[in-house]
């Protein structure tokens, strides 16, 4: 849900305290329009923008919609000076998620390519703020949103091993958590997976390993006593995950959906077509 706050404040950053260029008389119309294809995403939330300053929109596409160069993504007509103000934000905004939504699509259409089951999963790599916006875009594209925050999920990490041994670590958190709240365990040598499963772990994930190690570490949970999920992560990119796919893993999680993808390039154009 995209909250008034949330649109008053991206407002007022880009205003400022005394911004004369937006005074312009009468009505005018606006579209905002794509300059290269991918997917569209944030849509909603441009239109929540011009919602809020009393702008109609008269048309627009729906998040994850397939677009082309020069495609409309979104119409408006009203007041001239309502329609400049919220048009910078309204780019930026829908650019950003529609860039995320784009490297998503990539890297789902590389995965099912080789698996038609294989998950792609976007992780906490987030930029403070904007998570809703791009966890949806990650949706929209036919990703997994993954945890949305720390209470979705239980990780056990690296530094909860170290501090409390692998076996020790899971059965602290177990205690701890939610019987609805999953447990993620994070190994990192194939050896160690299906002991994690073991253990307690609902999900095991395999952090920057390689394919190959991957492929024996998926293997070790399939042959081990526990129904777990296997997860890998760790400098996945769109390029790698087909080899990745092929190991037989459920989750294949990328920091880089969110972290790494460049803004998808929108223009704002008011006046008649």
């Amino acid at each position: 849900m995209i909250l008034d706050s949330d649109i008053e404040r991206w407002l007022r950053e880009d205003v400022g305290h005394h911004d004369v260029t937006d005074q312009v008389p009468g009505e005018t119309a606006g579209r905002l329009v794509a300059k290269e294809g991918g997917v569209a995403a944030g849509v909603d939330a441009a239109n929540a923008v011009f919602d809020y300053l009393d702008v109609t929109v008269t048309e627009r596409v729906d998040d994850g919609d397939s677009i082309e160069p020069g495609e409309i993504l979104l119409r408006v007509e009203g007041p001239a000076r309502a329609v400049l103000r919220g048009e910078r934000v309204a780019v930026n905004v829908a650019g950003h998620a529609s860039g995320v939504a784009t490297r998503t699509a990539a890297a789902v259409s590389a995965a099912r390519s080789v698996d038609e089951d294989v998950r792609i999963a976007a992780t906490r790599k987030t930029t403070p703020g904007l998570r809703g916006i791009e966890k949806r875009a990650v949706a929209a594209a036919g990703g997994d949103t993954h945890r949305l925050d720390l209470s979705h999920m239980v990780m056990v990490k690296d530094n909860h091993v170290a501090e409390l041994g692998l076996v020790g670590a899971i059965e602290r958190f177990k205690e701890r958590a939610s019987f609805a709240t999953a447990l993620d365990v994070e190994v990192e040598a194939p050896r160690d997976a299906a002991r994690a499963a073991e253990a307690g772990a609902d999900v095991v994930l395999l952090d920057n390993m390689t394919p190959e190690e991957t492929r024996e570490a998926v293997e070790r949970v399939a042959g081990s006593s526990a129904d777990a999920l296997t997860e890998a992560s760790g400098g996945i990119t769109t390029e790698t995950v087909p080899e990745y796919a092929a190991t037989g893993v459920d989750v294949i999680s990328m920091g880089s959906l969110t972290h790494s993808a460049p803004t998808l390039n929108l223009s704002f154009l008011t006046g008649a077509d």
